[in-house]
Formats: C-alpha cells, structure tokens, sequence
C-alpha cells in the first residue's frame, strides 16, 4: 500500500470519528435543552440596544398575566425613559413598573434596565393574545429612540425562563359566611367593649432606579461593539 492511500484512509478515519463523537454528544445533551440560555431576539436603533427578548407566559397547569423578559442597554449620555410595551399586532399593552418603589422606567445613561426577573423591573401583560412557540411583534417606546420593534419567541415560565417568568395568579379561597349571633344576649358590664383598631402597614420606602450594576438576576446578555 503506498504512503498517500495509507494517508488517506487514516484522514478518513479521523474525520468519520469526529463526527461520530459530535453527534453522541448531541444527543446526549438533548435532555437539557431547557436550562442552555438559547439565542433570543435582540436589536439596537441609536444608543439603545435592547437583548434578550421574550415574551413568557404561564407555566404549564398555571394560570396568570404574561411578562416580557429583555434587557435594555442606553449607550448614550442621556437618560430614557421607557414610555410603553406593546405586545403581538394587536398591540396590546403591558403594565410597567420599576425594580423599586414607583414611577416610570428609567435607562440611565450608559446604563441598563433589566425586564422580567425577581427584582427587576416589570412589563406585565394581563391579557396576552400571544402563542405559545411562535413569534410576537414586541415594540419598546422610549422618550429619545422612539419605537424599537423586536420580533420576540413566546415561550411557557419552563426551564432556563422559570426565573424570568410571571407569578401565578393567586387560588382564592372561600369567604366564611359570618355566623348570627344569638338574640337578646346582655353583656355582664353592660356595656359594649369597641374592637380594637389594626397596626397601620408600614410603606417601604421608594427605591432608585437600577442600572447595570445592580446585582441583580438578570438574562445574559452583553452590548455588542
């Protein structure tokens, strides 16, 4: 046999056991599929960059409002605010509220704001006419960008999304019905003793706005050059 078929057919080998090992170690990783951070829509118009966007709705068995899930980048000097969220072409609206305290959704300049997440900032959607698996037209309007149109996948609060994901809406449970009291039944005094008052709740206080730097859990994601 002469050294370059003898070549050949070891390059040969090589090549078909590299592939065999890529492709046991695909399906072996098939399994978890759910906790990779995958892919997710992402844009940037201007000095803002917007990442990591998702619309996540309830986990299976649950039932509750939707979230969207992003990051947003400011890259410019200037401060923006996050004047809506609107969802699917119908464009339904989500409900914002910051990490802390009340008030808009501010991007500080040179800063971020993360959506979805414990301790981040909300876009909450009560009645999202969205698909579980498909894709969704988000638009994010902010005061200096305007509107930034991301097409978002819309995915169960499942996996690597569970700590991005909405809360379950709340069972309520059955009021008690107040049981009569017995006629004609005369306190020892005399006299009726008043209820007393319940201690006032106390307010936490407002809170600053986040920026990137804040520590807390946030999607994955940083702003491309």
């Amino acid at each position: 046999m002469s050294r370059s078929l003898r070549r050949g057919i070891l390059a040969a080998t090589a090549v078909a056991f590299s592939l065999f090992t890529v492709s046991a170690c695909g399906a072996g990783n098939e399994a978890d599929t759910n906790q990779v951070r995958p892919d997710n829509a992402g844009t940037s118009v201007g000095k803002i960059k917007i990442q990591n966007v998702n619309v996540i709705t309830q986990a299976e068995g649950s039932e509750g409002p939707a979230v969207v899930s992003a990051k947003i980048f400011n890259t410019g000097g200037t401060a923006q605010t996050l004047e809506s969220v609107t969802v699917s072409p119908q464009g339904v609206k989500a409900e914002l509220s910051p990490a802390k305290g009340s008030g808009p959704v501010t991007i500080p300049a040179n800063g971020s704001v993360i959506l979805g997440g414990k301790g981040n900032a909300a876009a909450t959607l009560d009645s999202p006419e969205v698909e579980e698996g498909g894709v969704t037209p988000v638009v994010f309007t902010l005061s200096g960008t305007g509107e930034v149109e991301v097409g978002a996948l819309v995915m169960p609060a499942d996996g690597y999304y569970e700590r991005f994901g909405p809360s379950s809406q709340p069972t309520q449970s059955p009021t008690a019905s107040p049981s009569e009291t017995p006629e004609g039944t005369e306190s020892p005094s005399g006299s009726e003793t008043a209820p007393e008052s319940p201690a006032g709740d106390e307010e936490a206080g407002a809170g600053a706005q986040e920026d990137v730097a804040n520590g807390d859990e946030e999607p994955e994601g940083t702003p491309g050059d």
